[in-house]
């Protein structure tokens, strides 16, 4: 996605930026193009660790990517950035968000022997997926999702890529507000922060007056921030608030389990019903859903202090593994607490009495310090969707302008706002991004930039890495396909 005429510096240059040259004829974009790939990859680039090295060869060739454009000349970044540390609470706050809300519902669906395993398993597809990414983006040079997609499948595939984001990012994001208006002003089965504090007073507990109102006071500042690395204290405190959740859902399982107050659980998946049997078809692109995070990749490693594949598969790995215990303490400890009257957004679930001790102060603060982390996480995301659509819209080499990007958050907030007005619940938005897009993004782009760049010979991948991005894909197809074809006809029953 990035102008052809623009090329990278020699890594020995003391200075790395992207400089502006006169097209290379085919010969020497071939030649140039050879001379990046010419070397294999260390075994430590590698996903599974098949690829012997190179006696005596340089491999830091690809060690460094240059921090993403601000437009105009100079240098393409400033030197700051941020360390490990910051780049895992980023990459942890894109990947938990709504999605841990929607999955105490999944293990209902799936029990909680199942689920488990199905958490553990995208979890570890989730991270192979994200190091493929940077190892082909710093093999590419590629400064975001689609340019990586373009290098590799051409123009129209990254445009459907950057297609996928901006409907995945979209839906999640008008997800968030639902669960904010869902909290804050009750549905017609639960009760609402603003209700059980002031009662029914006016339009204070408006649904869309509220979602407005923490749209345009704390969303919409923290949105218009224009580089990822900026967020990464309001990324470490969403992720804190993130764990203060968990805790305290664990907590109450466990008091009430002492207490005999929690019956048995499913351990496997509900046939008894038809409706348990459609709720199958589309539980598992739900769960995808919740570890999609794969449009933030490279932002966060374009925007790291020590830009090397080690550095970002490292944070790639210990944010998968936070998520993972996070997602299934989630899971379980909501399943066990309100079990087959789990909602589709467990938070709703907390508005009643729990049966223990300061039930109604643990309720707020579940309630409370989950909306916080909401709106703290919603810029990270909000930040890989209004790149891509500037990209999409304006073109990669169009000229940074502050004004631009304003107008372009504003004009994105709205569209959020009016679309978290017509969905009904998470549960339909994720069974249809999750199926689709989500899929699209996690698992088959991966993929299929893999095998492509592989058939090409700029990359050598092994036999067990050929056979995995194989059988990510063919999975990926098939449970898009049984899962859009279980949400039509769902619909399709519903109507009847």
């Amino acid at each position: 996605m990035v102008n052809s005429n623009y090329s990278a510096l020699p890594l020995t240059s003391p200075a790395i930026e992207l400089q502006s040259s006169h097209p290379p004829t085919k010969s020497g974009a071939a030649a140039a193009n050879g001379a990046v790939h010419a070397k294999k990859l260390t075994k430590q680039d590698s996903f599974l660790g098949e690829v012997d090295d190179d006696d005596g060869a340089d491999n830091t060739e690809h060690d460094e990517l240059p921090l993403m454009g601000e437009g105009g000349d100079g240098p393409a970044g400033p030197p700051e950035g941020s360390g490990v540390s910051g780049a895992v609470f980023n990459l942890a706050t894109s990947i938990i968000g709504a999605g841990i809300m929607a999955l105490p519902a999944t293990m209902k669906v799936l029990g909680v022997a199942v689920g488990l395993v199905s958490i553990l398993v995208m979890g570890v597809l989730s991270e192979v997926t994200i190091e493929l990414l940077v190892r082909f983006s710093a093999r590419c040079r590629a400064l975001s999702y689609g340019e990586l997609v373009h290098r590799a499948l051409g123009r129209p595939a990254s445009v459907v890529a950057q297609m996928c984001i901006i409907i995945n990012n979209a839906g999640v994001l008008v997800v968030y507000l639902i669960i904010i208006g869902d909290v804050m002003s009750g549905s017609l089965k639960h009760m609402g922060v603003i209700d059980q504090l002031i009662g029914h007073d006016g339009e204070w507990d408006n649904r869309r007056l509220l979602i407005l109102f923490v749209l345009v006071l704390f969303l919409a500042p923290l949105c218009a921030l224009e580089r990822i690395d900026s967020l990464s204290l309001s990324s470490a405190a969403s992720v804190a608030l993130a764990i203060v959740f968990v805790l305290v859902s664990c907590v109450i399982a466990a008091v009430k389990l002492a207490e005999g107050k929690i019956s048995a659980p499913r351990m496997g998946p509900d046939f008894s019903s038809r409706a348990a049997m459609l709720d199958l078809l589309v539980v598992i692109p739900i769960m995808t859903n919740a570890f999609i995070c794969h449009f933030n990749v490279q932002p966060i490693y374009n925007e790291l202090k020590e830009k090397t594949p080690s550095n970002m598969y490292n944070v790639g790995r210990i944010s998968t593994v936070l998520c993972v215990a996070v997602y299934a303490l989630t899971a379980v400890s909501g399943y066990l607490l309100f079990g087959d009257d789990t909602e589709s957004d467990v938070l709703t679930n907390f508005d009643k009495d729990l049966g223990i001790r300061f039930s109604s102060v643990l309720n707020y603060i579940v309630r409370i310090g989950y909306i916080i982390h909401l709106v703290l996480v919603f810029p990270v995301v909000h930040f890989s969707l209004r790149q891509t659509v500037d990209a999409l819209v304006f073109g990669e080499s169009a000229p940074h302008s502050r004004k631009k990007m304003l107008a372009l958050t504003a004009v994105l907030l709205a569209l959020i706002y009016l679309g978290s007005t017509m969905i009904p619940n998470i549960w339909m938005a994720f069974k249809f991004t999750g199926a689709t897009t989500g899929l699209a993004l996690g698992f088959m782009f991966p993929a299929l930039v893999a095998l492509r760049l592989d058939k090409e010979g700029a990359e050598h991948l092994g036999r067990g890495e050929k056979l995995l991005a194989l059988g990510m894909l063919g999975l990926a197809i098939v449970v898009s396909v049984v899962g859009v074809a279980g949400n039509v006809y769902t619909l399709k029953s519903k109507s009847d």
